[in-house]
């Protein structure tokens, strides 16, 4: 799932490597990352000298009532989309572990990847680990991750259980905002499995994921006003 990987470029700048390993897999390794370091200097550093950083608040999140998780800075890249890269893109994941694991794996610098949101199976409760301005490496896909917000949900491929309706609920608040925000149409192409990604191989979010239920919650959602931004939850 990380910045680097091979694949075909979207709309983003440059091309990319292989995706992330599975959570319970183990780590990306880290002088693989290492070796692109050089090779992504400057467009790791260049919003700095751009004119075009945007002001921060430490804890302030995208979504309201999401809570403020950091990710490790080394799974994600600062930027200042859309301004930088162009949004048009959603990407749905499952970590294949728990809420809590996934956390703690996107709080490891050694890992090489993070999405910007994770939920909760278990109450639809929200972390942000990443601004929405910055570019999360979760897609396995350059180009991908320049483009998209991604999103894990707590569980497994083949555990329908953890696909329940407070997860579902939450998750299609969360896109709803998102859309608005970025002005991304709510449909399939815009709002996509981590499988659908160019050359990754993933099954997530896997068979039981109910798209049409998804979409048709989300469409829903982005039809009711959306509450202002505030600091993450303690």
């Amino acid at each position: 799932m990380g910045e680097h990987a091979g694949g075909a470029p979207g709309r983003g700048r440059q091309r990319g490597l292989p995706r992330r390993a599975l959570l319970t897999g183990g780590l990306v390794g880290a002088a693989g990352v290492a070796g692109f370091a050089g090779r992504d200097r400057l467009s790791t550093w260049w919003w700095r000298y751009s004119g075009a950083d945007s002001p921060r608040v430490e804890g302030e999140v995208d979504h309201p009532g999401a809570e403020w998780v950091p990710a490790s800075s080394a799974n994600y890249r600062r930027a200042n989309r859309p301004r930088d890269y162009s949004i048009d893109r959603v990407v749905i994941h499952l970590p294949e572990a728990t809420y809590d694991v996934t956390l703690r794996v996107f709080q490891d610098p050694a890992h090489g990847a993070a999405t910007h949101y994770v939920v909760r199976s278990e109450d639809g409760h929200v972390a942000q680990l990443a601004r929405e301005l910055d570019v999360a490496y979760h897609a396995g896909h350059r180009g991908f991750n320049e483009r998209s917000i991604g999103i894990e949900h707590e569980g497994w491929a083949d555990r329908p259980e953890y696909l329940t309706d407070a997860l579902y609920a939450s998750s299609a608040r969360l896109v709803a905002g998102i859309c608005a925000r970025h002005d991304i149409p709510v449909d399939r192409e815009h709002i996509v499995g981590h499988n659908e990604v160019p050359e990754v191989i993933r099954i997530c979010p896997g068979p039981h994921w109910d798209w049409d239920r998804y979409l048709d919650l989300v469409a829903e959602a982005g039809r009711s006003p959306e509450p202002t931004p505030t600091e993450g939850a303690p």
